[in-house]
């Protein structure tokens, strides 16, 4: 294979792996949508979900659809979704710790606003920067470069006679 043939495949992978990375984010969002559609009419019906949504999992639904939110709003959109915040002393302090928490694993990003109003967004994974010929060509060139710059060494073999000849000098021990 010759260096073009990786090249235009290395653009094949990137353009696979950004458009694979477009179509995860859509997927996410369009999950958080229709997992707060179902709670929300589950809710309108009367039913209760076969398997209970935990506090955690309705916190990452509500906003993994992207939107910066309060803890406040959280809390709000927790009670119109039915979830059951009741078994809680201080709903609010349950959604702020966990909130801190989903922050402090890098689940959620924190964004500092006035006192009592800062808010919280879902941490979208970043796209990745496709390599462009340019910055291809310039690897390329850069990789010449230190090869030409590499100090080359004497073989060991022809090292070997030099060593041989060396004297030998002790120090006397002092007591």
């Amino acid at each position: 294979m010759t260096a073009s043939d990786y090249r235009a495949a290395l653009d094949a992978a990137i353009k696979e792996y950004e458009a694979l990375g477009r179509q995860r984010r859509e997927i996410d969002d369009r999950l958080a949508q229709l997992g707060q559609t179902i709670g929300t009419l589950t809710r309108l019906l009367g039913l209760t979900p076969t398997v209970p949504l935990g506090l955690t999992d309705a916190c990452r639904m509500i906003l993994r659809h992207g939107h910066p939110m309060t803890p406040v709003e959280v809390r709000d959109r927790l009670l119109a979704i039915g979830i059951d915040v009741s078994k809680y002393a201080n709903d609010l302090a349950a959604v702020h710790t966990i909130l801190k928490r989903l922050n402090g694993s890098g689940e959620l990003r924190f964004i500092p606003r006035e006192p009592g109003k800062h808010q919280y967004a879902w941490n979208r994974p970043t796209t990745p920067l496709a390599l462009t010929p340019d910055i291809v060509a310039h690897m390329h060139d850069a990789t010449h470069e230190r090869e030409a710059m590499r100090v080359t060494t004497v073989p060991a073999e022809e090292d070997a006679p030099r060593r041989a000849s060396r004297p030998t000098t002790r120090r006397k021990k002092t007591r």
